[in-house]
């Protein structure tokens, strides 16, 4: 049985999502508690993997289990139903997780026949806090808001943003991996200032590359504080080439918000055309 778990977690004390030997990662504390409930080694598919910082609202995994693990889910009704099985399973999680830990399972469902949260997802999205000098600084936000001393132009940062929206090569705005793709299709990308006054970006493709939403912040960053101008930030990802006046952001401003899947009918196909995708493209992946 394949399941689905939607999870949020507050990235400042892990070293990102993917399971490292002597590290606390995500991945790792995860595992760890549904093999205490279910017993095994269950292995989780993240639809994406979060660097060492990174925050998620929106986070979706699934986990595969066999017939022993099954009978092993917690029962909160006599009449064993499996849908109320599995929706207990995310409590029972967050028991084992602790009173106050830093992740969390926010529900628990059989996934829909052909679901892999990794494949089958058409889009991602992340938000990322950022205050500037008329901001201020709100210390109950500190953990998922990277400040600045300067004064940034929003409207410069927004129609710096939009230039680069579409299909490109964002290879100026990834870390180099050998063999790996950096052409990513951006659907969205803009900035706005909210209640609070802190700036926030909206970033959403089908896919990204690593430290590429942190990058094109920065690249805006750098438009917003008059280092660049507006269609630099294009000029530098059609060159392919990081300069030095853009820099990637910290993590701890970054948040994965939401991942898009299509209809349940869809799944299957989406999984195995990305599959086939990925394969041609990074033999390595």
């Amino acid at each position: 049985m394949r399941i689905r778990l939607d999870i949020a977690y507050d990235g400042t004390h892990f070293r990102g999502w993917a399971r490292q030997p002597q590290l606390r990662t995500v991945q790792g504390e995860l595992e760890a508690a549904l093999a205490r409930i279910v017993g095994g080694a269950p292995r989780l598919i993240v639809a994406g993997r979060t660097d060492a910082g990174v925050h998620a609202s929106g986070q979706v995994a699934h986990v595969d289990l066999d017939e022993d693990q099954i009978g092993r889910l917690p029962r909160r009704r006599r009449d064993n139903d499996e849908a109320d099985s599995i929706a207990a399973l995310a409590g029972r999680m967050r028991g084992v997780l602790g009173q106050y830990p830093d992740v969390s399972v926010l529900r628990a469902s059989r996934a829909p026949d052909g679901f892999d949260a990794r494949f089958s997802a058409v889009w991602r999205r992340y938000a990322y806090r950022l205050a500037d000098a008329t901001t201020g600084y709100d210390p109950l936000d500190r953990l998922r808001t990277t400040t600045l001393r300067s004064v940034l132009d929003l409207e410069a940062m927004d129609a710096a943003a939009s230039r680069l929206i579409g299909l490109h090569d964002f290879a100026a705005y990834c870390k180099a991996r050998e063999e790996a793709t950096t052409i990513r299709t951006l659907l969205e990308y803009d900035w706005r200032r909210g209640d609070d006054g802190v700036l926030v970006a909206n970033v959403r493709a089908d896919a990204f590359c690593h430290s590429m939403v942190r990058a094109l912040v920065g690249a805006c960053v750098a438009v917003g504080e008059g280092r660049i101008e507006v269609d630099d930030v294009v000029a530098i990802r059609d060159a392919r080439m990081r300069i030095p006046e853009t820099k990637v952001l910290a993590a701890r401003g970054l948040v994965l918000a939401e991942v898009g899947y299509p209809a349940d009918d869809l799944l299957a196909a989406r999984a195995e055309q990305t599959r086939n995708r990925r394969d041609a493209e990074d033999p390595a992946s």
